[in-house]
C-alpha cells in the first residue's frame, strides 16, 4: 500500500515468510507503506507468500534485497537465533529494522545491538506490542496524573497451553535457538506491559522447571518481583496451563486495574473497580477511543517516527529492562538467589545465555532418567 498524498513510501523486506510474518504483513497495511520484497531460504515459500501479499520481489538474503538501496525497514521474521545477526545485518547497511521477540537471545547480544544500533543510521524496535493498545496507554496517563494513588500489589499471569508436538519442532525448546522456554518466549509480552507500567524493577526470586513437556528448556517459572517504587508483583509464566489466559492485576491505592485477555486485547479486556470513595477514577478510565493491542497498533507508531525522521519506539535499550528481567528469573531460579537489576554484568553466566550455561534441566531429567 502506498501513500496517496505522493509522498515517497517507506519500503520493507520481510526476513522470514512463515506464519508470524504474516502477521507483520497485515499489520503493515497502512497509509505510506510499500510491501517491497519477501526474503526466505526457501524460494517456493517466499514467492507464496509474495503472491499473497503482492509483493513484487523475492530474494534469498538481506544482501541480495539491500543490493542497490532503495530499502527503509526490515521486518525480521524469523526463528529466534537468527534475530541477533539479521538486526546487526539491517544496521550495517543503515537499515531500520523491527525485530520479533526475543529480540536477542542474551544481554551480551543486547549489549552489542546497542552499540551497533549507536554507530549505524538505522535504528532497531522490539516487537512488545501489548505497549500500543489504548488500554495500555490509558492507564500510563492516568497513572502519571496521579488519579490512580501509588502502586502496591500486582500479578502477571501468562497461562497457555502448548502440547508435546509443539515442542517437537526441531528448533524449539533448545537455548541456543529459543533463548529459553515460556519466561523468554510466550510470557516476555505480558511482563513487559507491566514493567512498562511499573517499572523499574529492583530485585526478583524465582523458581522453573520442566514439569510436563520433554524440552531442554522450562515449561513454567513463577517469579516474586520487588520494584523501585516499592511495589510487589508476581508473575507467571506457563505453556501447560489447560485453561489459558493473560491476566494482569495492579492494585493501586485508588483502584485495581484488571486486564483479562488471550493474545492481545480491547477495552473490553479491562475492568477498573474503584477504593471505596474513588468513583471519579472509573469516569476518567472511560475517556478515549478503543485501540486494539497487537502488531498494526505498533507499526502505526514505528511508521509515524520513521516519517517524522525518528527513530522507532522500543529500542534495544528500551527492551533491555525486560530482557535482563527474564535472565534474572533464569539466574535466580538455577541458583536459588535473589538476584538484583544490574546485578547480570558481564562476568556472570547468564550474562551470555539465559541458564548460565548449566543446562539445568535437561541435567534433571538425566538425573531422573
Amino acid at each position: 500500500m502506498t501513500d496517496t498524498q505522493g509522498t515517497k513510501p517507506i519500503r520493507v523486506a520481510f526476513i522470514g515468510t512463515g506464519g508470524i510474518a504474516n502477521a507483520h504483513a497485515e499489520a503493515l497495511q497502512q497509509p505510506g507503506v510499500e510491501l517491497a520484497v519477501a526474503i526466505d531460504i526457501d524460494a517456493s515459500r517466499s514467492e507464496a507468500f509474495a503472491a499473497k501479499w503482492g509483493i513484487t520481489r523475492t530474494a534469498a538474503s538481506l544482501a541480495e534485497a539491500a543490493d542497490g538501496g532503495g530499502l527503509d525497514l526490515v521486518a525480521i521474521c524469523t526463528p529466534p537465533s537468527s534475530h541477533f545477526p539479521l538486526a546487526l545485518e539491517a544496521l550495517s547497511y543503515g537499515l531500520n529494522a523491527v525485530i520479533e521477540k526475543p529480540p536477542a537471545l542474551s544481554l551480551n547480544e543486547m549489549r552489542q545491538l546497542e552499540a551497533a544500533e549507536a554507530a549505524s543510521a538505522g535504528s532497531l524496535s522490539c516487537i512488545f506490542q501489548h505497549r500500543f493498545g489504548s488500554g495500555a496507554q490509558r492507564l500510563l496517563a492516568l497513572q502519571r496524573s496521579g488519579a490512580l494513588g501509588r502502586q502496591l500489589v500486582g500479578t502477571c499471569n501468562t497461562l497457555w497451553f502448548r502440547d508435546q508436538p509443539y515442542f517437537d519442532v526441531p528448533w524449539r525448546g533448545l537455548w541456543d535457538v529459543e533463548g529459553g522456554g515460556p519466561t523468554m518466549g510466550h510470557g516476555i509480552h505480558q511482563f513487559d506491559l507491566l514493567l512498562h507500567m511499573w517499572g523499574p524493577w529492583a530485585e526478583v526470586t524465582a523458581f522453573a522447571g520442566k514439569l510436563a513437556r520433554k524440552t531442554d528448556t522450562e515449561d513454567a517459572s513463577a517469579a516474586v518481583v520487588r520494584f523501585e517504587s516499592g511495589a510487589i508483583a508476581t508473575i507467571i509464566n506457563s505453556v501447560i496451563s489447560p485453561r489459558e489466559t493473560s491476566y494482569l492485576r495492579l492494585d493501586y491505592e485508588n483502584a485495581t486495574v484488571e486486564l483479562d485477555h488471550l493474545y492481545g486485547y480491547t477495552d473490553d479486556n479491562w475492568t477498573v473497580t474503584p477504593a471505596p470513595g474513588q468513583d471519579a477514577v472509573v469516569g476518567l478510565w472511560a475517556q478515549g477511543e478503543d485501540q486494539q493491542s497487537g502488531h498494526t497498533a505498533q507499526y502505526a507508531a514505528v511508521i509515524r517516527s520513521l516519517q517524522r525522521g525518528e527513530a522507532a519506539p522500543v529500542s534495544i535499550g528500551d527492551a533491555y529492562a525486560t530482557m535482563e528481567l527474564a535472565a534474572a528469573i533464569y539466574a535466580s531460579s538455577v541458583s536459588g538467589n535473589t538476584i538484583a537489576r544490574g546485578q547480570i554484568d558481564e562476568a556472570s553466566p547468564f550474562f551470555t545465555r539465559m541458564d548460565g550455561h548449566l543446562e539445568p534441566w535437561k541435567q534433571e531429567e538425566a538425573l531422573n532418567a
